[in-house]
């Protein structure tokens, strides 16, 4: 990976322990399709993030910080903190806070996230799985009618979506996209195309066309290695260029999702693999893919 190539890391995480509870990230730690995350549940600031990145030759210009899954109590404290870092260090230039917008107290939180200066959107984990071993929740929110009134308050604030599903979910998130027009919505980590059987596939290639046909729905490509802890070039190959090919390199970008997938490879490994499977793409598309889609979307 050629340091000569800017990047904006459109989805990354730090945490301290210390400073704000993250269940997933306390003993006894929970096993989920990450597997082991005992290796990344100490801190991880901005400066282990630099190290990672300035390791793996990337030259990260500007990121991009996702909520973290901290407690939801804490989820105020965080973009608090995550502010103050942003004011001295200059990093991150966009935070994607924290909210259960089916909450009662869903509006007040928004907007004390919404005055923070670098808060750009909201990420809430939605995906949903009929199998325990999959689902991150005990049911499915899209379905609910007090969700879709939390989601109806993002447009008052300006504020976007971090969209994080399971591609049978995708259908129900291609009719909220429409149905919120001004609204930006941004896939997670390449749609999450968690059962790897043919019809599964299938279903994530349906779902991802479904969500591009909506003019406000983004994607990164990310997080694939979560799914495919032993993976390679080839085993990404069809999902980095699939969603390339569905949503266009002017709604694409790449991220790192470190540290979680610091699990699954080095910094530099992942951002090498995108290079290589785009080498096929012009400059522009480049220049989009790995910074420019991620400037405009998150308004950094």
């Amino acid at each position: 990976m050629s340091p000569d190539l800017p990047i904006v890391d459109a989805h990354m995480h730090l945490w301290d322990l210390g400073r704000i509870r993250y269940p997933w990230l306390t003993p006894p730690l929970p096993v989920g399709i990450t597997g082991d995350v005992s290796p990344i549940a100490r801190n991880y600031l901005l400066d282990d993030y630099l190290r990672d990145a300035g390791q793996g030759g990337v030259r990260a210009v500007k990121i991009v910080h996702i909520e973290a899954g901290a407690d939801p109590a804490d989820a105020l404290a965080e973009t608090r903190w995550l502010q103050e870092i942003a004011d001295a260090r200059g990093f991150p230039q966009a935070i994607v806070a924290h909210a259960e917008l089916e909450k009662p107290g869903a509006a007040a939180l928004l907007e004390r996230h919404a005055a923070h200066r670098s808060v750009r959107g909201i990420r809430q984990i939605l995906n949903w799985h009929p199998d325990p071993a999959k689902t991150y929740t005990p049911r499915d929110l899209l379905a609910e009618e007090a969700w879709h009134a939390g989601f109806a308050r993002l447009a008052h604030h300006g504020l976007s979506f971090d969209l994080q599903i399971y591609p049978a979910q995708m259908s129900s998130a291609a009719r909220l996209a429409a149905l919120h027009p001004d609204t930006q919505l941004i896939l997670n980590h390449t749609g999450m195309p968690v059962d790897r059987d043919p019809e599964g596939i299938a279903a994530w290639r349906r779902g991802m066309r479904r969500l591009a046909a909506q003019p406000n729905v983004a994607v990164k490509i990310s997080g694939l290695a979560m799914l495919d802890w032993h993976w390679s070039l080839q085993s990404l190959r069809p999902y980095v260029l699939e969603t390339v090919e569905i949503f266009g390199a002017g709604r694409t970008m790449l991220a790192s999702n470190f540290p979680v997938d610091r699990l699954f490879g080095t910094f530099g490994r992942f951002y090498t693999a995108y290079a290589d499977l785009l080498a096929g793409a012009s400059s522009a598309e480049r220049a989009d893919l790995f910074a420019g889609t991620a400037e405009r979307i998150y308004r950094i």
